[in-house]
């Protein structure tokens, strides 16, 4: 069976305080604009209707010690002078482009764009600079959750080189704000999809005085990504009855899971199936049938919707970077054996006891297996040793003159709405707005128009 996903449709799209006086330097930013890097290139985007393209030019390392320019492809809309200023949208992965989605959602945001001047960006790493992995990209595809070998992900680390240290969500907040710079603007309203969530609300805390708005789509909670995916393994059975009682299903899906699991020892296949399996239909309804033919003993229709989705995942360099995603995640995640910079040797030992030590609370109808054999985790059990970036605390606050929008949908098993409040904890300022029946990507993807009509509200209000 295949599964038509179309990959490269799907949005998956994981400081220094800025003082008054610097809030007022909006000309002088314009005016170094071309120092800080600038855009290029300007012409019209080829397709693109009411669109101009350019190059947004970055260091390498923007601590300036390692030699080397990166050129970032830039859409930005043509009206310039929108009354409320920039609205830049951020793709998710971490690995996704920006600018081969602006028609797209300047379709969906289209009702506040007479206000807003829309922009997008490859950010670095992605698009037409994608890190390139052959192998790991043909492993994993667009997913998270598909396990990698470990040869796919030393090849991985071996192309990309040195530079791996390079593309932490930091180094792409820093370029953010070299593309405000870019662009002559005293403040940006950000709005995020997935990883896009917690990219905008780390650049919220590393330049709050820079932040107008925020809305944070399948939100990603600026503690940071979860390798084990245990809010996910948990928000299975919950988001599994949801479906089953929407299409009137006659079984107990959470059940039927549990069994799965437990005769089979399929969890990481399982999960990534359902992660993956929301983009084609939030209502599960052929993997909650599947689901229950396997837990009573015929698992044909179940292993084929798990090859499906596997197939269906396929996507190239260019539509979501594994390379980029890898160096990313490894950067910016905390694992069992700590950050990136901890030595390979003691790393399965440590994975081992975390795995020893989980209880049913923290997998709910998976098992230990499930949440320390996914490919979010065994990517970077192998990545080599890279120094860590910093990370802001995980107890850090959104400021609280930041209005902040949280929007998710309740069969959102990619980014759970379980994560959505515990961002809410650390932003003073948030709504928050569930989606009944919607799953990821909500302004792009959800069947009715309450989340996006939420976004319409939100950021056209005084």
């Amino acid at each position: 069976m295949t599964v038509a996903l179309a990959a490269a449709g799907l949005l998956l799209v994981s400081g220094t305080c800025t003082s008054a006086a610097q809030d007022r330097q909006g000309g002088a930013d314009a005016a170094s604009a071309g120092e800080s890097g600038g855009l290029s290139g300007v012409a019209a985007c080829p397709g693109l209707e009411g669109f101009t393209c350019g190059t947004l030019s970055v260091p390498l390392d923007h601590r300036g010690r390692t030699p080397g320019r990166l050129g970032l492809k830039v859409a930005t809309a043509d009206n310039a002078k929108a009354p409320k200023g920039v609205l830049l949208f951020l793709t998710g992965g971490p690995g996704q482009p920006g600018v081969p989605f602006a028609q797209r959602i300047s379709e969906k945001l289209a009702p506040v764009l007479k206000d807003y001047r829309l922009v997008m960006i490859d950010q670095r790493g992605t698009g037409g600079g994608a890190l390139r992995c052959p192998r790991l990209q043909k492993e994993m595809g667009a997913s998270d959750l598909t396990p990698p070998t470990e040869q796919a992900v030393k090849d991985c680390a071996a192309a990309v080189g040195e530079r791996r240290r390079f593309y932490s969500t930091g180094d792409t907040v820093a370029d953010l704000e070299l593309l405000r710079r870019a662009l002559g603007v005293r403040k940006m309203t950000l709005d995020g999809v997935s990883y896009g969530t917690y990219t905008a609300t780390r650049y919220a805390l590393a330049h709050p005085g820079r932040v107008a708005r925020l809305v944070l789509d399948s939100v990603v909670p600026q503690t940071g990504y979860d390798p084990m995916d245990r809010a996910a393994l948990r928000a299975a059975p919950r988001v599994l009855r949801t479906a089953c009682a929407a299409i009137h299903c006659t079984t107990d899906p959470a059940a039927d899971l549990a069994e799965v699991v437990d005769t089979y020892g399929n969890g990481v296949d399982v999960i990534d199936a359902l992660t993956t399996w929301e983009f084609v239909d939030p209502d599960y309804a052929e993997m909650i049938d599947a689901l229950h033919k396997a837990a009573g003993g015929d698992p044909g229709p179940l292993h084929g919707l798990i090859a499906g989705t596997r197939q269906g995942n396929a996507a190239t360099a260019e539509e979501l970077s594994q390379g980029l995603h890898a160096s990313t995640l490894c950067l910016d995640g905390r694992y069992p054996w700590g950050r990136s910079d901890a030595p390979l040797a003691g790393r399965r030992e440590a994975l081992e006891k975390a795995g020893a030590e989980l209880t049913p609370h923290d997998y709910g109808p998976f098992d230990a297996a499930t949440a320390s054999g996914l490919g979010s985790m065994l990517g970077c059990l192998h990545w080599p040793p890279t120094q860590a970036p910093p990370l802001p605390s995980p107890h850090r606050r959104l400021p609280g003159d930041i209005p902040v929008l949280l929007l998710g949908g309740d069969r959102d098993l990619s980014t759970p709405v379980e994560w959505l409040y515990d961002q809410k904890k650390l932003a003073p300022r948030a709504e928050v707005v569930v989606v009944g029946g919607a799953a990821h990507s909500v302004q792009s993807r959800a069947a009715n128009d309450e989340g996006r009509q939420a976004v319409y509200d939100f950021l056209l209000r005084r």
